[in-house]
């Protein structure tokens, strides 16, 4: 698929869709738990296609999970029964560790298991674009030194998290590389821990990493889209720029008016209701009434898509999501019957 072409497809139409970070809640249709999920690749695909079969949205995507390029270095991951895996501990603290730290295959640790499930997908969703999902480079090393670690090593000890980032970047091209090639259309990097610096921090260990792998991954078929879900981020607008991403998508603390003024009109802007605060923690009627707020301020840019700020906890009810998307179809249906009558009424100029 042409997804240079996709992209123009998706701002250009007036049938627009929601496009909610949506693939855990698939646990209450597969009847299992989270941690049975993220080890199965047949579990895996199955709850992306029947996610796919119950909501109507332009591609389908895979689960976003940081843990996984972690835990394939080899730091310590731990499973919960309906949230995420998350890491614990810190695998590199010193030069001399960062030095000696091992770039995996792929195939270790659960990166298998995701690209198996990568390849089941791509054989049941034929019907849209799939995106598979990684973390970025800063968030991977994030992981692998202590999130807090790094952000003050990265003034105290900057070539130690430098060498991290190079070996981060080196292994991310690979896994990469093997999605592009299995025939995934797109990958979402989440790269939310490059949000907590300043631009400038921000451009010299982050974006421009992540621009080394949109340079040499990124093509007409195969689209990156960067995923960042900090605060304030629409003031480091920038450095997110700079990465070349043709998409983004941003949390439920940015001013998405901001973004959709300052990014270009010739990317897809995604965002940005709160997965945990509406999602999951409110009502039916608090989800609509927030989600027609932000329709409505954002919908006269085109290419704005709306979705959620970030993936969707698993536990989430299916009668938010349903709701979601049901406001979303019902107010863009009216935008467009609102223009054709515009349209049908205007008189013309004398």
């Amino acid at each position: 698929m042409n997804m240079d072409l996709w992209i123009l497809e998706q701002i250009a139409t007036r049938d627009k869709k929601a496009m909610p970070l949506l693939s855990y809640p698939a646990v209450q249709q597969l009847f299992i738990t989270v941690d049975k999920l993220v080890n199965s690749s047949t579990e895996m695909a199955l709850g992306v296609r029947l996610i796919a079969d119950r909501y109507n949205m332009p591609f389908a995507t895979t689960y976003m999970d940081l843990s996984v390029e972690a835990e394939a270095f080899g730091a310590t991951c731990t499973y919960h029964a309906m949230d995420i895996p998350t890491i614990t501990g810190q695998l590199v603290s010193t030069q001399e560790q960062a030095d000696a730290l091992q770039i995996p295959e792929i195939g270790a640790g659960r990166t298998g298991k995701v690209l198996r499930a990568l390849g089941k997908t791509l054989t049941l969703v034929t019907d849209r674009p799939v995106f598979a999902n990684c973390t970025g480079p800063f968030s991977m090393a994030g992981r692998l030194m202590d999130v807090n670690e790094i952000l003050l090593l990265t003034y105290e000890e900057p070539e130690l998290v430098h060498t991290v980032l190079e070996k981060c970047t080196r292994f991310l091209l690979k896994y990469i590389k093997a999605m592009k090639l299995m025939g995934a259309n797109g990958v979402i990097m989440a790269e939310p821990l490059a949000g907590l610096m300043s631009p400038g921090p921000m451009q010299e260990f982050s974006s421009k990493y992540v621009r080394r792998i949109v340079d040499e991954l990124q093509d007409e078929e195969f689209v990156i889209c960067y995923h960042n879900c900090s605060n304030a981020i629409e003031k480091k607008v920038d450095a997110v720029i700079a990465t070349g991403a043709k998409m983004f998508h941003f949390g439920d603390k940015a001013d998405m008016w901001e973004l959709l003024n300052k990014l270009p009109k010739d990317v897809i802007v995604m965002g940005n209701i709160s997965p945990s605060a509406v999602f999951m923690g409110d009502s039916t009627d608090k989800m609509a009434t927030d989600t027609q707020a932000l329709l409505r301020k954002c919908m006269v840019f085109q290419n704005f898509m709306i979705s959620s700020g970030c993936d969707i906890p698993a536990a989430t009810p299916l009668a938010n999501i349903d709701k979601f998307f049901e406001v979303i179809d019902l107010g863009y249906h009216k935008a467009k019957l609102w223009g054709q009558i515009h349209r049908a009424y205007t008189l013309p100029e004398v």
